[in-house]
């Protein structure tokens, strides 16, 4: 099943896909979305993720761009309404896409988020997930998954509030959390 773009405008924030005017300007959300995935805090838990320059950015989504239209995966930015600067992302996995990662018995649809370390101290994340996730909700997805790293406080704090439980030890550095809508 493939996910429909998500759009959500919330305290000044946009939650949305990959739009028109962001592929014309791809330079620009590209060094956003470096200023993220290069940030030491925002990646102090997730270091694989961290890109080298606005090059590997900017290949990093239009990679993005077609594997949401090929079904593999869903990034959505957090931008800020009124500056347009993106400060976060959301991306949903699908469960065909988590069979080629994880060794599971079953495969829910997985999120992952980053958000800017400068922005994480205001609970963005905490504000717009549970929104998003209603979003997935009424499309039908019956299950989300989430792994964090175990010493990721703060992460494990918006999955909770956000209404996710702790299903247990993943691996020796990480936990897995689930929610299953009704």
């Amino acid at each position: 099943m493939m996910l429909e773009p998500i759009h959500i405008e919330h305290a000044g924030l946009l939650v949305h896909s990959f739009r028109a005017e962001e592929i014309k300007g791809i330079g620009s959300v590209a060094e956003h979305v470096y200023d993220i995935l290069s940030d030491e805090d925002t990646l102090r838990f997730l270091p694989e993720k961290r890109l080298s320059s606005v090059n590997d950015a900017e290949t990093f989504l239009k990679g993005s761009l077609l594997r949401f239209h090929a079904g593999k995966n869903y990034l959505h930015f957090i931008s800020n309404k009124k500056s347009g600067k993106v400060i976060g992302m959301i991306d949903v996995i699908p469960p065909e896409t988590a069979m080629q990662h994880y060794d599971l018995k079953d495969y829910p649809y997985f999120i992952e988020f980053y958000l800017k370390a400068s922005s994480g101290r205001k609970k963005v994340m905490s504000s717009v997930l549970p929104l998003f996730m209603e979003e997935v909700k009424r499309q039908r997805i019956r299950e989300l998954a989430a792994i964090t790293n175990r010493e990721n406080i703060g992460a494990q704090k918006v999955l909770l509030r956000s209404g996710f439980d702790f299903r247990g030890s993943f691996d020796s550095l990480q936990d897995f959390y689930t929610i299953i809508f009704n």
